[in-house]
């Protein structure tokens, strides 16, 4: 049994495809073939049912793989300690992100990282946050950006800021000569949502009081923030916006910006990792790079509160 036959299971099971792992893992497909073959015949078992497409892990493979991340993360974990005694950065970063964080943080923060660390390969996917979860327990991914509390014991979560939510009006709408907007104020008629499986939907449905999502008039499924914005701006609508999404606001669409009562609702944002992480010198820096680019004042909970999330 060896290091790279390992790797090869891992990868067959990701990819669940010998022709796309094979070619993951830089290896012509036969050789990566041969080498599941030995390491299943080394071990007196089946690890994947090739008879199925996709080909799919056995019962016993289950297993067998989970064990082998295990040990191809102990193993990276060398790797890393030396890695940890140069001065220079190297190696490669996974970082999951989602989708309501993407468009504001990734930016700012993959320009920072390349100029400060250019031989560091950053590796950047945007999940939803279950996804991200399930990537990290795989060891797919690193680090994720995501919103919490999780609740996953599994997971250790490291907050770097808590970002405002405020609502987003039409200027058509009754609420658009408001300072201040009460929860109870937004009609459920008229408020436009992300798609079901985003947290920030969740946070919403919780702000607004809203149980479910037959409380709405209509649906529209879109995970995207900015669309969310147009939508506004051409009807007479209603939406709730992170505070990073509002940034870069011209001053007329400022005006349609009205907060929320005190205290002010938060979602709390972390850089989460898998209870067993390595690279621990590379995510210290990510996350360094990311309170550099995020302003002071949202990183301290200031009689605000931190908004509930489904999962």
């Amino acid at each position: 049994m060896t290091i790279i036959q390992l790797e090869y299971i891992t990868a067959l099971d990701t990819h669940r495809h010998f022709a796309l792992a094979a070619e993951k893992c830089f290896v012509t497909q036969p050789t990566l073939s041969m080498q599941i073959q030995k390491l299943e015949e080394e071990l007196g078992v089946k690890i994947f049912d090739r008879t199925k497409q996709p080909v799919i892990p056995t019962e016993i493979g289950i297993g067998i793989i989970a064990q082998a991340r295990i040990v191809l993360r102990e193993a990276q974990m060398v790797r890393q300690i030396i890695n940890d005694q140069k001065d220079t950065l190297t190696g490669e970063l996974r970082i999951g992100i989602i989708p309501t964080l993407a468009p504001y943080v990734l930016p700012p923060l993959y320009k920072s990282m390349k100029e400060k660390y250019p031989q560091l390969n950053l590796v950047i996917k945007e999940y939803i946050t279950e996804d991200v979860i399930h990537e990290l327990k795989s060891s797919r991914l690193d680090c994720g950006i995501v919103v919490t509390p999780l609740k996953d014991l599994s997971i250790k979560e490291d907050i770097l800021f808590y970002e405002e939510l405020f609502v987003y009006v039409s200027a058509k709408n009754a609420l658009s000569d408001k300072r201040y907007v009460l929860a109870k104020e937004i009609d459920p008629r008229q408020l436009w949502l992300l798609e079901e499986g985003h947290c920030f939907r969740s946070q919403i449905l919780n702000l607004c009081e809203l149980k479910k999502s037959s409380d709405l008039h209509f649906r529209y499924e879109t995970g995207n923030i900015e669309t969310l914005k147009r939508m506004v701006d051409k009807s007479d609508g209603i939406t709730i916006l992170p505070e990073l999404a509002i940034m870069e606001f011209s001053k007329p669409q400022l005006k349609l910006v009205k907060r929320l009562r005190k205290p002010s609702p938060v979602r709390e944002v972390s850089l989460v990792t898998h209870r067993n992480y390595i690279k621990t010198r590379l995510i210290q820096k990510l996350r360094e790079e990311i309170l550099n680019i995020v302003p002071p004042q949202m990183q301290k909970l200031h009689n605000k509160k931190v908004v509930e999330i489904n999962y």
